[in-house]
């Protein structure tokens, strides 16, 4: 393991300590066997009395101390108040919009080196004090010349490098897991960092998320259901971003929601349809959809809508898995476990031995106890760590591409529960994908999907005299090469190396056995080269017993 990996995971150490979270430490099993070298550990020794502050202060000051990843990690987490005692979820939440922000200065001064010219050039004015802080970036409020209220997005300085130390440090603990963790080729938990590694450095850009922003503005132009803020292209840059500034109520202020008189119920069931409407529909979704970045305009209390900020973080969908993930939730809506379990079989995402029958009854025991609940009643966490039991049984791999979407849908599990406990997921989500299913199978559908792919249909079938003829040339001359590369096939090539190491230990040993008899027969008396030839053969063939 690298120094630079080492020292990091002591400065976690030392932090947990230092803010009174050693117990973490020592009550995890990850660390369980390592817990002599916590006692060993200096911070162990010198720490200084009683911390002070309640538990989930303490966590969360802990949290921003070790920065980004863990402050994200902390967000993710205070969604989740069904999964957490109420005083760390309460400070949790503060993670989502009220992280410790970077000096105005500082922020001034990145503003005018993005545009090249001082800030009172670019705007007629602009708010030294940031509007919010998040763990990527902070906001400040500013006015364009032309009058318009806009928000300035400002990207933390030398925040990539922090981010790519931690990365490093996840990637070595994840390495480890994958080789010595009998779980580890199933749960894949080098190419699950790599696709964390990828989401959050795309947070960086700001350029993207400002495409991003007007992709799902675009989606839901004239929607009653989403507001998206309009961007300033001229006035966007890698690290600054110009929004149009939008007003509205926290999603997570409930008591201000009820004050106004706000629909709780239309609101829980809007914000389902929007986000299987983006998955399915668009193959687009805001996959950062904590509370912080959730607004609620209710200039009409009986249809509120939502407006979102925040689009550093946008997921899609291969078409396969876009196309199973619809086809598992109308079986499950459905109860049709078998088919859930076939498909979980031609996804590829159990082995494709695993017996239908089986799986089927596994699945029905999980979530036939759910069905038709309010979601008060339903916690999705204990939901899915029965799922992830069932599927340690099945062999069944974990598919990265689906981390951002499953995390999605937890966020928008955590704000339907706040919003309207009794909500009832199912039969606001049916709907929607009945509809999105009836679509895509359509004739209409299916002439348009022709008509796109027709140009390349078109430009294959012109090139397809020209390959065959180069095909048969090549089979003719004896260059045709087939490659074919399969997990058996690597499976059968590691044996017959194992097999060539075998033999080439026996030879060897044959060999030295071989030369052995020949030296004591020229050296010693006539009566040894018996002796030594049967000597050497017992340990020649010891050995290559032992080799196989």
């Amino acid at each position: 393991m690298r120094l630079r990996v080492l020292s990091r995971l002591l400065t976690i150490q030392r932090v947990l300590i230092k803010h009174g979270l050693d117990d973490i430490i020592l009550a995890t099993h990850l660390f369980r066997p390592l817990r002599f070298a916590f006692y060993l550990s200096p911070g162990a020794w010198f720490q200084s009395g009683k911390v002070k502050g309640s538990r989930g202060e303490r966590l969360r000051r802990a949290l921003e101390e070790l920065g980004p990843i863990f402050m994200k990690f902390g967000q993710t987490l205070s969604t989740r108040r069904d999964l957490l005692p109420t005083d760390i979820a309460d400070e949790l939440a503060k993670l989502q919009d009220r992280v410790p922000p970077f000096p105005s200065a500082v922020a001034r001064k990145l503003v005018e080196e993005a545009y090249g010219q001082p800030v009172n050039e670019v705007f007629a004015s602009f708010d030294e004090k940031p509007l919010a802080a998040a763990t990527i970036a902070q906001v400040h409020v500013a006015r364009l010349k032309d009058g318009s209220e806009v928000i300035t997005k400002i990207v933390r300085p030398g925040i990539r490098a922090l981010i790519d130390r931690d990365i490093e440090v996840m990637l070595a603990l994840a390495e480890l897991a994958q080789k010595y963790w009998s779980e580890g080729h199933r749960l894949r938990p080098v190419e699950v960092v790599r696709e964390y590694e990828k989401t959050i450095l795309d947070e960086l850009d700001l350029m993207r998320e400002a495409a991003n922003a007007a992709q799902l503005k675009r989606n839901f132009s004239n929607s009653k259901l989403l507001y998206v803020p309009g961007v300033y292209w001229d006035l966007c840059r890698k690290n600054v971003m110009v929004m149009e500034r939008i007003y509205g109520v926290l999603i997570s202020d409930l008591d201000e929601l009820r004050r106004r008189g706000t629909n709780f119920q239309r609101l829980a069931e809007n914000g389902v349809e929007i986000f299987f409407t983006q998955v399915f529909r668009h193959n687009f979704f805001h996959a950062d959809m904590h509370p912080g970045n959730v607004f609620v305009q209710v200039d009409d209390p009986e249809f509120p809508r939502y407006a979102a900020v925040d689009f550093g973080i946008v997921g899609t969908l291969a078409p396969r898995d876009q196309h199973y993930l619809a086809e598992n939730f109308m079986a499950f809506f459905d109860r049709d476990y078998r088919r859930v379990a076939q498909l979980h079989v031609d996804s590829g995402w159990v082995p494709a031995h695993t017996r239908v029958d089986e799986l089927e009854s596994a699945v029905r025991t999980v979530c036939e106890p759910i069905f038709n609940k309010p979601l008060k009643e339903i916690s999705f966490g204990q939901v899915l760590i029965r799922l992830f039991e069932t599927a340690q049984r099945f062999e069944m791999t974990v598919q990265p591409q689906l981390i951002l979407l499953q995390k999605t849908l937890l966020q928008i599990e955590g704000l339907g529960r706040q919003l309207y406990p009794d909500l009832d997921l199912w039969k606001t989500a049916q709907p929607v994908l009945r509809e999105w299913m009836k679509t895509r199978y359509s004739v209409r559908a299916v002439v348009q999907s022709v008509r796109t792919q027709l140009p390349d249909l078109v430009e294959a079938l012109k090139l397809t005299p020209q390959l065959l003829q180069s095909t048969i040339q090549r089979a003719a001359e004896g260059r045709l090469r087939l490659p074919v590369q399969t997990d058996h096939l690597e499976e059968m090539r590691r044996e017959a190396k194992a097999s060539a190491d075998r033999r080439d230990a026996t030879i060897l040993s044959a060999a030295a056995g071989l030369g052995g008899v020949l030296w004591f027969a020229l050296v010693l008396e006539p009566k040894w080269p018996g002796i030594v030839l049967f000597a050497a053969a017992i340990v020649n063939y010891w050995y290559s017993r032992r080799r196989t």
